[in-house]
């Protein structure tokens, strides 16, 4: 059985990491090349950069702090933030990143997921999706999670595999920051709709919001940020409770 990955996410603002609540209020929480090589010693299976404000102000991600990274890290890692040609993702996997995510780019031209993944290959396209309820409907946002879309959660997840993403990051909107648990039931429908791994975030507050979204939601593997940028939870500790529950970790 594959093992489930445990993955903080460093969403990157001015260089620096930052977090909020409802991708609102952000505050600040530490440098990201420090805070990566925190989590790769403290066991993280892999690390997701976000640089959250590079859509919205219509530039690319920076290279500095990637290839910053890249040196002092030694497990895989994913960078988001204003890619939108296979130009972007060469020159950050140049830099030292495994994997790119898009979201703004893709919903705005799908066709680039097909021309990223005959690129580079599918295992290094990452598609995230950012979603909130809207009259009971899931439905997706761009811009760092400031649009409003017409596309909904399912329809889009089910293209973005079709047209050659490896992976899908799924962000509940409405979770993001509450440390209340993870979106279950969306969860629950993505896993029955996909054939891809599905990186459940937002909302984690407790080892049990992991163990519920291993076991209930069935997403391959769990991203958090502030639960692990405040030391709520410590990840060899998140780690080995998931152990003792029988769920298959990276020890």
């Amino acid at each position: 059985m594959l093992t489930k990955r445990i993955i903080p996410c460093l969403d990157v603002k001015g260089g620096r990491t930052v977090k909020g609540i409802n991708f609102i209020n952000l505050r600040d929480a530490g440098d990201p090349v420090e805070l990566a090589a925190a989590y790769a010693q403290q066991g993280a299976d892999e690390l997701v950069f976000l640089d959250i404000s590079a859509s919205e102000e219509e530039r690319k991600t920076m290279h500095k702090w990637v290839r910053d990274v890249a040196r002092q890290i030694n497990i895989p890692y994913t960078v988001g933030g204003g890619i939108n040609s296979v130009a972007d993702v060469a020159a950050l996997l140049e830099a030292g990143a495994d994997k790119v995510s898009i979201n703004t780019a893709a919903v705005e031209r799908p066709a680039l997921i097909e021309e990223l993944a005959n690129a580079f290959g599918s295992q290094c396209i990452v598609v995230a999706i950012d979603a909130r309820k809207i009259h009971n409907t899931w439905t997706v946002h761009t811009h760092g999670g400031k649009r409003t879309t017409d596309k909904k959660l399912f329809t889009w997840a089910k293209e973005v595999q079709e047209r050659g993403a490896g992976e899908i990051l799924f962000t509940s909107m409405d979770h993001d920051g509450t440390q209340q648990g993870f979106a279950i039931d969306a969860l629950q429908k993505l896993n029955m709709l996909l054939h891809i791994p599905v990186i459940a975030s937002g909302g984690a507050g407790s080892p049990g919001h992991f163990l519920d979204v291993f076991v209930l939601g069935r997403a391959d593997a769990a991203l958090a940020a502030s639960v692990f940028h405040f030391g709520t939870i410590k990840i060899p500790e998140l780690k080995h409770f998931l152990h003792q529950k029988n769920i298959p970790v990276r020890l």
